[in-house]
């Protein structure tokens, strides 16, 4: 595997955070203490260059229009596949010039999939990551803020939408374009949803664990998070917004980022 196409980790150091927001949705309620370990977070999300790697050298399906999500409802189908259109691979081949994009059109199992094969080529064994090293990640060790960078939107920081109207006139961005929060990792919120490992469960926050939680062991919706570039409701663009979704989503919205644990507990 090519150097350049390996994804760059940082160490996300132990530490207790404020998980979800008492002023957001039912089900980020309550705010609460928790401690995670240490872990590596890739610095971005996966790029198609990367997945590219990936399905060269694994049967793989391509990104693509497949069956539709039970997320897009029949007077939505058309909009969703002129949208999905323009990050559909055809005949193997990523869309022209969006190399370092972030890879769109994955369902959780081809994030898993992704996963496995990256573990076995760097000989660690790699995963997605929890909902609480996610939000602790995105905050970048800071605590209690909305954002990454603070509690007032930007859009000098992320790829989001702020006009509606706008939506047929962007898409994602090359990853990185935009800063980086404090523990140096890029595109935590906007660009593309990312998912996570957990399962969704509305009432996880209610006596779930303090250390390291990990959702429920079972469920029937999944979760991404950060929002993407289509949000225009930028309450999604919050650290503490959970997103659950229909296991066999996907969209040119949803992307993700990988992770692995780390053996030292300082």
């Amino acid at each position: 595997m090519a150097d350049e196409l390996l994804p760059r980790f940082v160490r996300v150091p132990a530490g207790e955070f404020t998980m979800g927001a008492d002023d957001g949705d039912e089900d980020e309620r309550p705010a609460h203490r928790v401690f995670v370990d240490a872990f590596h977070l890739a610095i971005h999300p996966i790029t198609n260059d990367q997945y590219a790697d990936f399905v060269r050298q694994r049967p793989h399906p391509v990104p693509a229009l497949r069956e539709l999500p039970r997320v897009v409802t029949p007077a939505q189908e058309p909009a969703f596949r002129e949208l999905a259109g323009a990050y559909a691979w055809r005949g193997g081949k990523m869309p022209k010039e969006r190399g370092r994009h972030p890879v769109t059109l994955v369902a959780y199992t081809d994030a898993a999939m992704y996963c496995r094969w990256l573990g076995e080529q760097i000989g660690q064994p790699v995963r997605l990551a929890t909902e609480a090293e996610w939000e602790r990640a995105a905050r970048g060790g800071v605590d209690g803020r909305h954002y990454p960078w603070g509690d007032d939107i930007d859009p000098s920081r992320a790829n989001f939408l702020p006009e509606p109207a706008l939506k047929r006139h962007r898409g994602t961005r090359p990853v990185g374009s935009y800063p980086s929060n404090a523990f140096d990792l890029s595109d935590m919120v906007g660009n593309v949803w990312e998912w996570v490992a957990d399962w969704y469960r509305p009432d996880a926050y209610r006596n779930g664990d303090q250390r390291n939680p990990r959702g429920p062991s079972i469920g029937r919706l999944r979760l991404v998070r950060g929002g993407s570039w289509v949000t225009h409701d930028v309450r999604q663009l919050r650290c503490a917004h959970r997103h659950e979704v229909p296991v066999d989503t996907y969209a040119y919205s949803i992307g993700f980022r990988v992770a692995y644990s780390d053996d030292r507990k300082a």
